[in-house]
């Protein structure tokens, strides 16, 4: 099967790999679409990201959706031809973080495209038939591929406990960000604060249903969020840029009692951020990371209409054009890239 590997920053070799088999309890997706992360990118140009580093050559992607060519002798509940979204995590199962339902946080998961476990840039993926998500007819794998970072969205809308009418901050308009607005305005937030540096960014998030947005890099957020909200602050920043100044911030324009939710990977992991006004405010901070129980409720989403995600595609690429793809995903006013699998 065709398949392309990094083989170091900023190589890719297009290669052929033999085609798996299914296990018992897996199936074989012929990959149709895969989006282009973030994480892939860091991959991409620097080999590694903090502790995981390509050693050897690693397979890409983790945004994927296909189609189901063979299932193991044990699956019953997926058929050749269906259409699938996959999770890319499987977790073992058996540990204490498995075993109390926050799989996410499996030390021994198996992650699509994190070393040194290959990823879905690959004509046919073997997975666990049970994070293998039937699409019904109305969601394409396009939609399907993105249900990963609209995962992300949900997770971090849970973790803050958005619901209805509650005002939100949403720092950084990228994939993520624009996830978490949609993901906010579905579970019935009110009003949605969306800031970032780029304007064309700001443009598509008010068109997706931020109220108010906010360049950064021409404006105060403390003093936009304050004007915006009656200087009362948001219930709820979700912090999705991992940008210091960013995440510094949070503590200012959040409201008494409110909470801080971080998505956000920084370059640099000490960030000040005010003690004083954590405690004196009573805020409540927490991280978010991937998600769990998400993807039936994201197929939901995309079925019922209720969640648009094909809007942030600002283009779609080949797989023999990979390098040229990864090179576009980097340009500042691109939100999301995805890429086709095609035989080489």
């Amino acid at each position: 099967m065709y398949i392309v590997e990094l083989t170091e920053p900023t190589n890719f070799e297009h290669s052929q790999r033999p085609r798996p088999s299914p296990g018992a309890e897996e199936v074989l997706v012929r990959m149709n679409h895969v989006g282009i992360c973030g994480s892939d990118i860091h991959y991409f140009q620097h080999g590694r990201i903090g502790e995981y580093v390509v050693e050897s050559p690693l397979i890409l992607g983790h945004e994927s959706a296909g189609e189901v060519v063979a299932v193991g002798r044990d699956v019953e509940h997926l058929s050749v031809g269906d259409r699938v979204a996959l999770e890319p995590g499987v977790p073992c199962g058996e540990c204490v973080r498995c075993r109390t339902g926050s799989y996410n946080l499996c030390p021994e998961v198996v992650f699509m495209a994190t070393p040194p476990d290959d990823g879905a840039f690959a004509e046919f993926v073997a997975w666990d038939a049970d994070f293998a998500y039937r699409l019904p007819a109305s969601v394409s794998t396009r939609a399907g591929a993105l249900c990963e970072p609209l995962s992300v969205g949900i997770h971090a809308t849970r973790r803050g406990e958005i619901g209805l009418g509650d005002s939100v901050l949403v720092t950084g308009a990228g994939p993520i960000g624009m996830m978490v607005l949609k993901a906010a305005r579905a579970a019935g937030a009110g009003d949605i604060i969306v800031s970032d540096v780029v304007p064309s960014k700001l443009a598509r998030a008010e068109k997706a249903g931020a109220t108010t947005t906010v360049n950064v890099a021409e404006e105060d957020l403390s003093d936009a969020v304050a004007a915006a909200t009656d200087d009362n602050g948001v219930d709820i920043v979700v912090e999705a840029s991992g940008a210091a100044a960013a995440i510094t911030s949070t503590t200012d324009v959040v409201r008494r009692g409110g909470t801080i939710v971080c998505i956000g990977l920084t370059q640099d992991d000490d960030i000040p951020i005010s003690m004083n006004e954590l405690v004196d405010k009573e805020l409540d901070l927490r991280g978010s990371f991937r998600f769990k129980n998400t993807y039936s409720d994201a197929i939901s989403l995309l079925e019922r209409g209720a969640v648009e995600v094909e809007d942030i595609i600002d283009f779609e690429m080949p797989m023999n054009d990979l390098t040229a793809a990864f090179e576009r995903a980097q340009e500042p006013d691109v939100i999301k890239g995805i890429v086709t699998v095609d035989s080489e």
